[in-house]
């Protein structure tokens, strides 16, 4: 039982939110591009001042490790060692997918209990990052990087199917006429969905070391090289 802040900056959102025992206390958090570096100590504090508390009361912090946006991750990583070293208290990794998963489960009704989860990550062209989990949130399909294609990478006519993220998106048409396939919109990453997670790994003392953790990008970050050999000096 403890009293967590949760970031997430995996994507375009950027979110705040601050949970005791797993339960959202406040949350503040917009999709408005890249701007996470401008605005994520700004919610922090106005979390804070919502729910009353200051930082030096925090027992833990949490933060989204991926895969996403490079840069995103970065920012929402180096913030929450920030805090951690500062305060001197736990770090928590939290899986971007398999929150993006739980919070599927919170807004969705009357899902059967045999359903796959797969959110999907938009990773450029036709590409996205997904994996897949059962109701109770364990691996389906490990973390990949899938081209979308109109055979399902995950495809099995005995299990409902629910994809959703921005990446889904993408899926729609071409899977348009499986109908053990849905696609359910609004299935972004959010910080509040990191806080049940959270709790279950601050008493299972599952922490990372706030030294050498690094967010899970599953790609490397390549810079672009100049077409024109002249440029190659």
């Amino acid at each position: 039982m403890a009293l967590i802040l949760n970031l997430e900056t995996s994507t375009t959102v950027c979110s705040v939110c601050v949970a005791k025992n797993g339960r959202m206390l406040a949350l503040r958090e917009e999709n408005n591009g890249y701007r996470h570096a401008e605005k994520i100590h700004v919610f922090v504090q106005e979390v804070l001042n919502e729910a009353g508390i200051s930082l030096q009361q925090l027992q833990a912090v949490a933060v989204s490790k991926g895969p996403g946006s490079y840069t995103g991750l970065r920012i929402g990583v180096s913030a929450a060692k920030g805090y951690c070293f500062a305060l001197g208290i736990p770090l928590i990794g939290i899986q971007t997918l398999q929150s993006m998963a739980a919070g599927i489960l919170t807004k969705q009704q009357n899902i059967q209990e045999d359903t796959v989860l797969c959110p999907m990550m938009d990773a450029r062209r036709m590409e996205v990052y997904t994996a897949c989990f059962d109701t109770s949130l364990n691996t389906v399909l490990e973390t990949s990087a899938e081209v979308i294609e109109s055979q399902p990478f995950y495809d099995k006519p005995d299990h409902q199917v629910l994809f959703f993220g921005d990446g889904a998106e993408k899926c729609v048409e071409m899977w348009k006429g499986r109908s053990n396939f849905t696609y359910v919109p609004n299935g972004l990453p959010s910080a509040q969905f990191i806080a049940q997670l959270a709790e279950k790994s601050y008493e299972k003392k599952e922490f990372e070391d706030v030294a050498y953790f690094e967010p899970f990008y599953y790609k490397d970050f390549m810079a672009t090289k100049p077409k024109n050999p002249i440029q190659r000096k």
